[in-house]
């Protein structure tokens, strides 16, 4: 199982925006095969934030989900960006 999580810093003033452009992108995610969990999601205390979460059961759907990743416009508005890829070897109830 692989976990991709992190966030992006946007704009303040556009973050609303580039989440709402995200829809699609969460949509098509949530539908793929492979995929377990899926969100883009404005951060309730930072403006500029976006935080990201994926759950997907192995590494090849993910890489065909992603394909080339995000579209130049959304590339475009991330200022910066904090997201990793974590391999996960046990699953358990908490």
């Amino acid at each position: 199982m692989l976990i991709v999580a992190g966030h992006l810093v946007v704009d303040p003033a556009e973050r609303d925006g580039y989440v709402a452009g995200c829809a699609q992108v969460v949509e098509l995610a949530r539908a793929a095969e492979g995929c377990l969990d899926f969100s883009i999601t404005a951060d309730v205390l930072d403006p500029g934030r976006v935080n990201v979460y994926e759950r997907w059961t192995a590494e090849e759907p993910l890489l065909a989900f992603r394909g080339g990743g995000p579209s130049e416009g959304q590339q475009a508005q991330i200022l910066d960006a904090d997201v990793k890829r974590y391999t996960i070897s046990a699953v358990g109830d908490p």
